[in-house]
């Protein structure tokens, strides 16, 4: 049966006990871990979301009816313990506290518990569905509690810096104007308005911008943003940005380095690492494809990307000759000591993997034992190989994957598979921190889907000064005044110096065909404001959760929020999103469709 606390307050957290608290009188509350009954001892081990201390009762100087209360308590029942710490006989050093333990003289029974349907431990090999339906117990783990408070350190040290900078915190609304440029919104349908209907912020873009126009100078906001798209490992349909605005810049290193004093007291204040004091190491775009592969490139390992277009544009096999003449390129990477670690059967899984990153298939060569072998390897001849060798540093035992297409799908092939391999074999310090800034992205991306140039940012973001002259010329060769932070090869956060002209933004918006009544439609609100004078201005969003999960060192994102979705966007612990009452969709003018085929 449950007591009240009748008078007991706590004094200190459970993990707070150390050797200098002997002696101390001490009231701690908390759920119950184990209990272990030694015949005259019983041992509880006492959890809060700091730590276990350990609970004694002596049935030689306990009285019996405590000493029998205690008999009674099970895992996960709530107590409320008074005592005096004293030196545990037999210490440990697998808990802060094992030094000392509570003698209890009153314990208090506040909430019993059922038996648990997974034990509340660390290396719970449950499931991860029946995790998260019970996710309020789940959250009882130690290690995720430990990632919730680097969650709020990191958002806490970000309003200190920003605050000491002159940034002032602004909401901006949830319910706002639908702008389908992107991911697809979240719609919300209006009682009041019939047909009509909100669209949930995929950012606060155009209303951080808005707040530039109105004066502010220095906005930040821990926004929450929604987007319906299809959900991976570090993706959720809501997650939360540490969004940023600065007026009177026009520079990317007036952000930018603003932002780089803001990771560096997030990573010091969160997990205690010196970022140093140099400004983070920069990429372009263009580097950071050609040689990664990627614009989030992963620098915490080697095997870079290497052109072997001009070695192989004679060859005869075709598959080298046809993407070279149709536009593309032929690139390799080299594993290093790979050959070792693969056996033929590998190769071949090697090569069935690339087709999963849009890969018509993956050519490989491999040198061991003196001997080179080949997918391809009829079209190999001594000169091919000592030029390959001397580009791509081949020696005894290297595996070298190469990929033959346009310069996208091989970027994206050698890209990903380098990544895999680096996984796969442990090729990088899990340990390091790789920080680094990838600037000058191209302002435009053809998409096939739409048949048109696209923002690759957004259709705000600034070309870059130096390329201007192009607007009329060649646009498509426009780079854009946009920066993205990434690390360990997450993209981190992003940003962009903005448009603040309207006539640069009227061509902006032409370029990408769009028209008036499109512009008008989807932008209106926005674009009309900049009839009133804007100052130049720049921002950046971070992804706090991707944030967290990097620093906490998951590998999901769904161990960084407290209540996340799976893989269908559902939350299987409320079982949202469900279906609701007739009258309730009679008041929002909606009726449900009944596509039920025969």
């Amino acid at each position: 049966m449950s007591e009240s606390m009748n008078g007991l307050t706590r004094t200190a957290y459970c993990g707070s006990f150390r050797l200098s608290n002997v002696g101390e009188k001490a009231v701690v509350t908390g759920w119950v871990q184990r209990r272990r009954s030694l015949g005259s001892l019983i041992f509880i081990d006492l959890r809060d979301r700091t730590g276990i201390v350990q609970i004694v009762l002596d049935e030689t100087v306990s009285e019996k009816s405590l000493f029998e209360k205690a008999e009674s308590v099970r895992s996960e029942y709530v107590l409320a313990v008074e005592g005096t710490v004293r030196e545990r006989s037999s210490k440990t050093d697998k808990i802060a506290t094992g030094e000392v333990e509570i003698l209890a003289e009153n314990i208090k029974i506040l909430s019993e518990a059922e038996l648990t349907p997974f034990e509340i431990i660390d290396d719970t090999q449950v499931n991860e569905t029946l995790r998260l339906k019970y996710r309020y117990l789940d959250l009882r783990r130690p290690v995720l509690q430990n990632n919730l408070k680097i969650r709020s350190q990191i958002a806490m040290s970000a309003r200190q810096y920003l605050y000491d900078l002159g940034f002032m915190e602004i909401e901006t609304p949830f319910l706002g104007k639908s702008t389908p440029e992107g991911a697809r919104d979240y719609l919300v349908p209006s009682r009041i308005h019939e047909g009509c209907f909100y669209a949930l912020p995929q950012s606060p873009q155009l209303y951080k911008q808005l707040l530039m126009i109105a004066g502010y100078d220095r906005y930040y906001q821990i926004a929450k943003c929604f987007r319906d798209e299809d959900l991976r490992a570090n993706r959720q349909p809501e997650f939360t940005q540490i969004d940023l605005e600065m007026s009177f810049v026009e520079k990317e290193t007036d952000v930018m380095y603003t932002v780089e004093g803001l990771v560096k007291k997030i990573f010091k204040d969160a997990v205690n690492i010196d970022l140093g004091s140099d400004h983070f190491r920069t990429l372009s775009y263009e580097e950071a494809m050609t040689r990664y592969g990627s614009d989030k490139p992963d620098t915490r390992f080697e095997m870079e990307l290497k052109d072997i277009s001009d070695i192989v544009k004679d060859s005869p096999f075709v598959v080298f000759s046809s993407a070279i003449s149709s536009g593309g390129s032929v690139r390799a990477i080299n594993f290093k000591s790979g050959a070792k670690n693969l056996s033929r059967k590998d190769l071949d899984a090697l090569s069935e993997f690339a087709k999963t990153l849009g890969a018509k298939g993956l050519c490989w060569l491999v040198k061991n034992g003196g001997e080179v072998k080949s997918s391809f390897n009829k079209f190999l001849n001594n000169e091919l190989i000592d030029a390959l060798s001397e580009r791509l540093d081949i020696v005894d035992g290297d595996a070298v994957f190469i990929s033959a297409d346009k310069d996208t799908v091989v970027f994206n092939t050698l890209g990903g598979l380098r990544l895999h391999l680096a996984e796969k074999f442990n090729l990088f310090d899990k340990d390091k921190y790789d920080v680094l800034w990838v600037v000058d992205f191209p302002m435009f991306e053809y998409s096939e889907e739409e048949q048109r140039y696209v923002a690759m940012h957004h259709p705000f973001t600034a070309p870059k000064d130096e390329d201007l002259h192009l607007l009329d010329v060649d646009p498509t060769k426009m780079r854009a005044k946009a920066y993205d932070l990434v690390i360990n090869g997450q993209e981190a956060g992003g940003g962009s110096i903005r448009i603040y002209s309207r006539e640069l933004q009227a061509k902006i918006f032409n370029i990408l065909k769009f028209s008036d009544e499109d512009i008008e439609k989807k932008f209106g609100f926005f674009v009309n404001a900049f009839k009133y004078g804007t100052p130049p201005h720049g921002g950046l969003a971070f992804g706090l959760d991707r944030l967290t999960m990097l620093l906490a060192k998951t590998e999901s994102i769904k161990d960084v929020i407290a209540f996340p979705k799976v893989q269908n966007a559902s939350c299987v612990m409320s079982e949202a999103p469900s279906k609701v009452e007739k009258k309730q969709l009679d008041e929002l003018y909606l009726s449900i469709r009944d596509d039920k085929k025969d």
